[in-house]
């Protein structure tokens, strides 16, 4: 038996007050595939226990993902750096929106120790947007990256950054020079649907920050991410696509949007399963390295397993092609 579980701990005007005007959108029922069990693995707990004693931030709670119990279960947790208040409003995203406060110096350390102690052998380290900042947050980036090499130096690393917009190019190759393993920036929807849906976001500036990555260090793989169920179509999600393939990023995954509170966009239709591998087999065919593609996933579901994928088959691309 599966068993529906709310992993918001902030719902309402106070975590949203830029949609507390909005008028409510019905949270649908999901349908049977979408559906996860409750957690209540012990190494869960231990895990949620050290992120509090190391005063951590993370996605997994903050943007409500299913996959909590899963992936925490198992010690995989995406530490969200620079806080847990966000400066843009998207209409599909449940990090509270505000003023953020300053930046925690300590808190590259205390990342690394986290990593360290979890024993993880890759990481996948995301942000709030800090749009207060005059680099959008790239040195502290870069400092989480260096203290995780100190402290971890087996861990790979995979950072997901907001599209540092107006802040230039020296802000990516802050983040570049640091050397992740993992770029990933998501894209989240076609672009016909960003002023709704990504409002504070320009569609070409996060594609051309991809674009560059790959420019200026061929070496990292690169990754970006989309929702489906938002309204877009198929035609748009294979432009996209081939948008991504001529930025020569890597990695795509796909997965299904769920709203979080009535507050946000409504999901406009549940993905099955098979039409989710569809868009898989549509994708391997325009070249990306690797695809996930499936109801759940997120941007770091099985993003270790993944990522040992990825190498290998960037040695079998350059192998072939020797």
């Amino acid at each position: 038996m599966t068993t529906r579980i709310e992993i918001d701990h902030r719902q309402g005007a106070a975590r949203h007050p830029e949609k507390a005007h909005r008028p409510d959108n019905p949270i649908q029922r999901k349908p049977a595939w979408i559906r996860v069990k409750a957690p209540t693995h012990p190494v869960y707990v231990e895990t949620r226990n050290l992120l509090r004693e190391k005063k951590l931030v993370t996605v997994c709670e903050e943007a409500a993902c299913p996959n909590i119990g899963e992936c925490w279960s198992q010690r995989h947790a995406t530490m969200m750096i620079m806080g847990d208040t966000c400066t843009r409003a998207c209409a599909f995203c449940n990090v509270a929106t505000g003023v953020p406060g300053p930046l925690d110096a300590d808190e590259p350390r205390r990342v690394a120790e986290a990593v360290a102690t979890l024993g993880l052998r890759h990481v996948v380290i995301t942000s709030v947007d800090r749009d207060d900042l005059d680099d959008g947050g790239a040195a502290h980036f870069a400092a989480v990256i260096r203290a995780i090499r100190a402290a971890a130096p087996g861990t790979t690393i995979e950072i997901l950054t907001p599209d540092f917009l107006r802040k230039g190019d020296r802000a990516i190759a802050t983040v570049v020079e640091a050397k992740p393993d993992v770029f990933n920036h998501n894209l989240e929807t076609v672009p016909r649907l960003y002023p709704t849906i990504r409002p504070g976001a320009r569609y070409f500036v996060s594609l051309r920050l991809l674009g560059r990555v790959k420019e200026m260090d061929p070496t990292i793989f690169t990754k970006s991410g989309l929702m489906v169920g938002l309204g877009e179509a198929r035609e748009e999600l294979i432009q996209v696509m081939d948008d991504l393939r001529a930025a020569e990023v890597d990695f795509l995954t796909l997965g299904q949007y769920l709203q979080p509170t009535v507050k946000h966009a409504a999901v406009d239709r549940f993905v099955a399963p098979e039409e989710f591998a569809d868009f898989a087999a549509l994708a391997r065919g325009k070249g990306f390295l690797m695809v996930a593609s499936s109801p759940l996933t997120r941007s770091s579901y099985h993003a270790d397993a993944d990522f040992a994928a990825l190498r290998a088959a960037r040695a079998a691309k350059l192998a072939a092609g020797a």
